[in-house]
């Protein structure tokens, strides 16, 4: 009794290994997004039972940690971060084996690696659900496209008047919330020739 009992239970520690290195989730390397715009992630899995495990996504924005911002437990019970909350939408496409994340409102802010995570445990185990298993990360950007050009907004400062002849002044023309950043100005002053300046715009610190 004592040899079968030891020899199943390293027969089900060996089938355990071989289903853990079968588990794949196969992501894009990476997507592009527009502000305002939708995107559809996805995640083709193999190896498991998709319905019968939890499965999350989970994001790294650069020069941050990872952020859970999918809990799924199935179409009727989820839990998503106040940050992609009423943006984002994850399914499950049990006929296909996909995982998506469906979303919709895209911001800058939204620019990250986008994991998905299979949980451990299986529906009914009554046993933790802890994201260990890992696909390889779609890296999206969300950056404004070639059609979304903004006009400058211009503003022109014109210096006080000088009873001195020999004073230098300066006129001042301020373009501001404008896209691409680079910008080309004509100047006129009176009657004289008309100038054309091109100058890189000066960002904040934080832009």
């Amino acid at each position: 009794m004592t040899t079968m009992i030891i020899f199943l239970s390293l027969l089900l520690n060996f089938l355990s290994c071989v289903q853990s290195e079968e588990v794949t989730l196969i992501q894009p390397e990476a997507e592009n997004g527009h502000p305002g715009g939708s995107m559809r992630l996805t995640c083709k899995t193999s190896g498991f039972d998709l319905d019968s495990y939890a499965m999350s996504w989970v994001r790294q924005v650069p020069g941050q940690g990872l952020e859970w911002i999918v809990y799924y437990y199935g179409s009727y019970s989820n839990d998503y971060a106040p940050a992609i909350k009423d943006r984002f939408t994850a399914s499950i496409d049990t006929s296909n084996n996909i995982f998506a994340l469906e979303m919709k409102s895209l911001k800058i802010e939204d620019t990250a690696i986008y994991y998905c995570a299979r949980a451990v445990g299986i529906y009914g185990a009554g046993i933790e659900y802890e994201p260990l298993i890992f696909g390889a990360g779609t890296q999206l950007t969300v950056e404004p496209g070639q059609k979304s050009i903004v006009k400058p907004k211009l503003s022109a400062f014109y210096p006080p008047k000088s009873s001195s002849k020999d004073a230098v002044q300066a006129a001042v023309c301020l373009a501001s919330d404008f896209f691409p950043k680079d910008i080309s100005l004509q100047l006129a002053f009176g009657d004289k020739p008309k100038a054309n300046v091109t100058r890189p715009s000066v960002l904040k610190p934080d832009e």
